[in-house]
């Protein structure tokens, strides 16, 4: 699965991104997670299967979700505890159940 994360600068949420691939390498997954600002969203949202949005940019919720339906993507913000802690495990997650419901 590949998982998008859209964060103001896209360096907030890289430390999220590398407790979420070793959360999910604790369970044998493998998955492709990558951290974007949101000017770089567009850019990259083709390759995505599953995109979150930083809390600090749950204000463009509802232009990704017409991204995201354009292309069949669920989209949502990340919880604001689980991004504040750093719950990688909870945030990954919280993408599969998105891409679970996808299909």
């Amino acid at each position: 699965m590949n998982i998008l994360l859209v964060c103001a600068a896209g360096m907030s949420t890289s430390l999220l991104v590398s407790k979420m691939q070793k959360a999910a390498e604790a369970e044998s997954k493998t998955y492709n997670i990558q951290a974007v600002s949101a000017d770089q969203a567009k850019k990259h949202i083709e390759h995505a299967e599953v995109l979150l949005l930083g809390p600090q940019v749950r204000y463009m919720l509802p232009q990704m979700k017409k991204l995201g339906e354009e292309r069949g993507i669920p989209v949502d913000v990340i919880n604001s505890v689980d991004y504040g802690t750093g719950n990688g495990k909870n945030v990954l997650h919280h993408a599969e159940s998105l891409f679970a419901k996808k299909g």
